[in-house]
């Protein structure tokens, strides 16, 4: 089904077929982000590049930097965080496709559309998650090149954990993504947010080394606990090297802010014309 189609429809539909209607246009977002990102080849190849430039460049220089224990190089130990700095990218600029879609008139036409504004918040949701899951999930490819071998629960684990997290950053982007109206503006506010949460999440060094005052703004940044659940998974074996929180409380703070986000992008978008 075309673009045109799902957000050109108009009519009167029973309830079970604006249900299907909603379903169709989610899909048609969903499709139309893949078909975007693919299509970008120059975006294609950063995304695969930025985060083993990291891992075997940057982990290289700062192996001689950062103590470790000796059972385990700073190469593993950047992992987890190189998995959270992917999905913290990817997810916040998808969430740039809005803006993009308001300047070009296209968020217009489905803001006018018959379908509710959750379920547009929905698609682009799904879509930049889905992307982010995609991008997480590849890194554990190169894990066994830095001694780290995933089993197929840990897989699994992970893939459930990178969803979460994937779903908490796309939302708070689309949130922030809502009260924007040119590309300018989104890149200048998203990398004032982003790079500071991505050196405050403990991705490139335990967060107990940071001074107090930085290691309380961990507390309150979200991918902190994604990064550090991470570490629970991938380094079972070795004690969850790094870990600061239980996974318990890793898992449940990102759900709770998973969902105060879903709800404050939607409102957000319930509120535009």
């Amino acid at each position: 089904m075309s673009v045109e189609k799902v957000f050109n429809g108009h009519g009167q539909r029973s309830r079970t077929t604006e249900v299907m209607f909603s379903y169709k246009a989610i899909y048609v977002i969903i499709s139309r982000e893949f078909k975007r990102f693919f299509r970008q080849k120059g975006r294609l190849l950063v995304t695969i590049s930025r985060p083993l430039l990291w891992l075997f460049i940057v982990g290289t220089g700062f192996t001689q930097m950062v103590n470790m224990p000796a059972t385990t190089s700073y190469k593993q130990f950047l992992l987890p965080g190189i998995i959270g700095m992917t999905i913290l990218f990817s997810s916040v600029f998808s969430s740039i496709s809005v803006v993009w879609d308001r300047e070009f008139g296209f968020l217009r036409e489905m803001l006018v559309a018959p379908i509710s504004r959750a379920t547009i918040v929905m698609g682009k949701l799904l879509s930049g998650a889905a992307l982010s899951i995609v991008q997480g999930m590849v890194l554990l490819v190169f894990s066994p090149l830095v001694g780290i071998k995933v089993t197929l629960p840990g897989i699994l684990a992970m893939l459930v954990l990178i969803a979460i997290l994937s779903i908490a950053i796309t939302a708070m982007g689309l949130f922030i993504a809502s009260f924007l109206t040119s590309l300018e503006g989104f890149n200048v506010i998203m990398n004032f947010i982003v790079l500071p949460m991505f050196f405050l999440s403990g991705a490139l060094y335990p967060m107990n080394a940071l001074p107090t005052v930085l290691h309380y703004l961990t507390l309150i940044n979200p991918l902190s606990y994604g990064v550090d659940a991470f570490k629970h998974i991938l380094f079972e074996k070795n004690g969850a090297l790094g870990a600061e929180f239980p996974l318990f409380l890793d898992i449940g703070l990102l759900t709770v802010f998973s969902i105060a986000m879903i709800i404050l992008a939607a409102r957000s978008f319930e509120r535009k014309e």
